[in-house]
């Protein structure tokens, strides 16, 4: 059994997923839009071109996402996603390029469990926890 989360966009799934890949050297394994599958009906025409269904593999995890349907997004909160880095200085280089642009909650910095720690929520609304523990 995994858990693996799935993050809803307000129709910048494509463009937040190809940052992410980039940050952090993660793979896109799928990005599927609305045109050409069933929900194609469902979605106004200026809406055909979002993504239905993403996926990527970050390190042995999967991230998976999409366009909410217009009219059904919400800003996320209560929750993180909690990524688990080897180095510090990696850790670092991510949160300060998830951060642009973003907003600060914690900022990166040693921790009494973790060599590098800090929390933000980027530029597409999602929140972030970078971890580096001893």
């Amino acid at each position: 059994m995994k858990v693996n989360p799935y993050i809803f966009f307000n129709g910048n799934c494509q463009e937040a997923f190809a940052f992410y890949a980039k940050v952090t050297g993660g793979k896109i394994e799928a990005m599927m839009p609305y045109a050409g599958t069933p929900a194609e009906a469902h979605v106004p025409a200026e809406w055909k071109d979002k993504i239905m269904h993403a996926n990527m593999t970050i390190g042995d995890t999967l991230l998976m996402a999409s366009d909410a349907m217009p009219g059904h997004y919400s800003k996320p909160q209560g929750f993180s996603v909690s990524l688990q880095v080897e180095d510090a200085a990696e850790g670092e280089r991510i949160f300060n390029a998830l951060a642009d642009g973003g907003k600060i909650n914690k900022p990166y910095q040693k921790t009494f469990w973790a060599d590098g720690f800090g929390m933000l929520v980027d530029r597409f609304d999602i929140p972030w926890m970078i971890n580096c523990q001893h």
